[in-house]
């Protein structure tokens, strides 16, 4: 069996990675994270609505409805690069809502419409760009359901956010509309679960790769005792073992989205967060004191990897759905 990427999947992550180097770059991403606090949490509506005529929210929805018709594979491979770009916004969502039916999702498709969630079984977790969101995906234990934002956000109180660019609510999930599970969508809530689980997996593996590269490229440009840091043995070491985690967890990320299993899905995040966090930390050492000033882009992957780590399935909930596995496996050979 062939594992390699089809020529139609790397010139989509190639024509991905042009279209954020040229409508997000980094100049971009400093001007978020280093204006106004309010203004820099605004989404760049533009920007929404290209990336939805670029069809990166309607990659799994059927061309009979409009959409580009590919599978879970292509969309893990879209956020790969979202992240490597630490693009903002409520990514996720938005492309969960575009293979629902309604209004809603017909303008999350087109990126005329942003979508944020709030998951009922994790309360506790707050709702990322709410302020700008124009409706909300409300997912109950067995119910879906999407809403609009302004009845969510009236109750909503703001939070600080680690990461600057990604503005958080803290909102009481609306119980009464989502006991209300309609015919046939006992398993969806449940499905869509899994692939923000994923989704969000592939972005953190987006940005434990461009780590790498970041730390890579300081250690061949800086010196130290007139030579690169990168000839020195522990620099090495640390650049080696970035990769191996961002490789790692590559092949599990790109397992989960073939196979779509829950145990895959879950250590795919598992081993996509650990490499997000890790590797920033790593990177920020490469970059000595340097990495830890405001100037450097290292403590945004890192903030954002802490944020991405605890959306859809923490680390907890990932390790309890492996021993679930596990556990069942052992239960079926005895």
């Amino acid at each position: 069996m062939d594992f390699q990427l089809t020529d139609d999947q790397r010139a989509l992550r190639a024509g991905m990675r042009e279209l954020l180097e040229r409508r997000f770059p980094r100049t971009r991403l400093r001007a978020v994270v280093d204006g106004d606090a309010e203004r820099g949490a605004e989404l760049d509506r533009a920007l929404w609505r290209e990336l939805g005529a670029a069809g990166l929210f309607a990659l799994r929805v059927p061309e009979s409805a409009g959409g580009v018709g590919l599978g879970l594979p292509e969309a893990v491979l879209a956020f790969e690069e979202a992240g490597r770009a630490l693009l903002p916004g409520p990514l996720v969502a938005t492309e969960l809502a575009a293979g629902l039916s309604g209004a809603l999702a017909a303008g999350a498709v087109q990126g005329e419409t942003v979508v944020t969630a709030l998951d009922e079984e994790g309360a506790q977790v707050p709702v990322e760009h709410l302020a700008s969101a124009d409706a909300v995906l409300a997912l109950g234990s067995t119910a879906v359901e999407l809403i609009p934002a302004a009845e969510v956000a009236r109750p909503a109180q703001p939070i600080r956010s680690v990461d600057p660019a990604t503005p958080l609510h803290r909102t009481a999930p609306p119980r009464t509309r989502q006991d209300q599970a309609g015919p046939g969508r006992s398993g969806i809530a449940a499905r869509l679960r899994r692939e923000a689980a994923l989704l969000t997996a592939a972005q953190q593996l987006g940005s434990a790769s461009r780590t790498v590269e970041l730390a890579v490229d300081h250690a061949k440009r800086r010196t130290q005792f007139g030579r690169p840091i990168g000839a020195f043995q522990a620099v090495q070491h640390l650049c080696a073992q970035m990769l191996v985690r961002a490789e790692s967890s590559r092949s599990v990320v790109y397992a989960a989205a073939v196979t779509e299993d829950p145990g895959d899905i879950a250590a795919a995040k598992l081993l996509a967060d650990e490499a997000a966090v890790h590797n920033a930390r790593d990177c920020l050492q490469v970059h000595g004191g340097m990495g830890f000033t405001w100037e450097a882009d290292v403590h945004l992957h890192l903030k954002r990897a802490w944020v991405r780590a605890g959306q859809w399935q923490c680390a907890a909930a990932a390790e309890e759905e492996l021993a679930a596995g596990l556990v069942s496996t052992v239960e079926t050979c005895l």
